[in-house]
């Protein structure tokens, strides 16, 4: 049975914590800066969790993660 290709645009975007959950970085940080505060673009700079039922899809398509 051969192996399962993990999904490397998800590999690039998400990774995984030691308890399991979904890491990644929050959107919304690349243009149009200057319309947002400095305190939303301070709360855009930290990593996030995915909840549950997304976590499951990308679950999925890293296989080995």
């Amino acid at each position: 049975m051969p192996k399962i290709k993990t999904n490397r645009a998800a590999a690039k975007r998400f990774s995984f914590t030691k308890k399991g959950k979904v890491k990644h970085k929050r959107a919304y940080l690349r243009h149009l800066l200057s319309s947002k505060s400095p305190n939303r673009k301070r709360g855009l700079r930290h990593s996030a969790m995915l909840n549950k039922t997304e976590a499951r899809v990308i679950a999925a398509l890293m296989p080995y993660a």
